[in-house]
């Protein structure tokens, strides 16, 4: 049996943040990963750190959004000093665009609700037409109706992400092992006992973070989390010159200079493959946004899956019948990754729960089935 003060399973970007954020503390954390078998969100990720259009019907994820948004820059800035990897952190703002009336409309009127509902609270943003649009991102195609502007928005390198936060895991003392796949978890009062590739580990706290195996693992240990693997098809093109000054929904301009084009939402079940038709509309859709983009090659494309809960929200909850169990996961592993390292890893080491952490609880499902 070995031993710890707090086992992460999961070493994604979710789980790789709040352990990397234990161990800030001084506890002495494990990570156990599955390794590069695993269905690695990341992979699918497009690398907006966005606010913009987050949280109809729950403000207090609007409001979770936008407090990791503003502390992404100290937490850039924390990675580059302790590891020198620069995780392409910027913050000039973001564009969500509308392609038809139809949808200017649409996102109006959830732009507008998600406003009214956060009352007193912060909620910026501005719907530009064609002709704003076109002095704030050069080259816009004449398809695009109009598009909201936001100045919380902005993006990061998701795969420099992962690398930053394990390398600055190791560098804090942690432990990490890959190719151990969790298979159950127990607990005897006196601690927590996870078992993985035919080996026993124990630790007063465990956290439960496992990407799109969360939900089995979780149901061991009494906690309902329901959620779903969404395929997300992504295209990245040769690199340019700086074309692109800030992301959009449909494209984004990396720090190297590639473009990144995506993203598509499917349910294909567990199939990670890639879909010439899904890829086709993904190009159709950039090249009516940015029609200087057809003067570039395409040099990858690529599938993942992504995780969406049940109503779209975070999921962060302790166990009642296995005390010490704690599961954390959501689906914008980019965006929240600051709170996620700062505030959960608190929660995780004994500090209070950050402000509006109970709405996020897997008790919320509950009201729902009784209703």
């Amino acid at each position: 049996m070995k031993g710890a003060d707090v086992i992460v399973i999961g070493g994604g970007l979710v789980g790789a943040a709040i352990a990397w954020g234990t161990a800030r503390q001084g506890l002495g954390t494990l990570l156990l990963d599955e390794g590069d078998t695993a269905l690695r969100a990341s992979r699918g990720n497009f690398g907006l750190v966005w606010v913009q259009g987050k949280g109809l019907g729950c403000p207090e994820y609007a409001q979770w959004s936008l407090r990791s948004a503003d502390r992404w820059a100290d937490f850039a800035g924390d990675l580059m000093g302790e590891t020198g990897i620069d995780v392409g952190h910027e913050r000039p703002g973001g564009v969500l665009l509308n392609m038809s009336e139809d949808e200017e409309q649409a996102n109006t009127t959830l732009l507008e609700q998600i406003r009214r509902e956060a009352g007193n609270k912060p909620y910026e943003y501005e719907m530009m037409d064609h002709a704003q649009l076109r002095d704030l991102l050069p080259g816009i195609g004449a398809d695009v109706v109009s598009g909201s502007y936001s100045p919380y928005d902005g993006h990061a390198n998701p795969l420099y992400l992962l690398r930053a936060l394990h390398t600055g895991f190791k560098a804090q003392g942690g432990r990490y092992l890959p190719g151990h796949r969790v298979e159950s978890i127990s607990s005897d009062g006196a601690g927590v006992t996870v078992s993985a590739a035919g080996t026993t580990f124990s630790a007063p706290k465990v956290v439960i973070a496992a990407g799109l195996a969360t939900q089995a693992l979780a149901a061991q240990v009494g906690l309902s989390v329901p959620m779903t693997p969404l395929h997300g098809q992504i295209i990245v093109t040769e690199r340019t010159g700086s074309r692109l000054p800030m992301p959009t929904n449909l494209v984004r301009q990396t720090r190297e200079g590639v473009m990144m084009l995506g993203y598509t939402v499917d349910d294909f079940g567990y199939d990670t493959a890639t879909r010439p038709d899904r890829a086709r509309n993904v190009a159709l859709g950039a090249l009516k946004a940015f029609p200087y983009l057809r003067d570039l090659r395409v040099v990858r494309s690529w599938a993942a899956l992504r995780i969406m809960t049940a109503d779209g929200f975070p999921i962060y909850d302790a166990s009642d019948s296995h005390p010490g169990v704690y599961v954390a996961t959501c689906h914008s592993g980019v965006t929240l990754a600051a709170v996620h390292a700062l505030d959960v890893a608190r929660w995780v080491a004994g500090e209070e729960a950050p402000a509006d952490l109970e709405r996020f609880s897997t008790r919320r499902f509950d009201v729902q089935e009784v209703a």
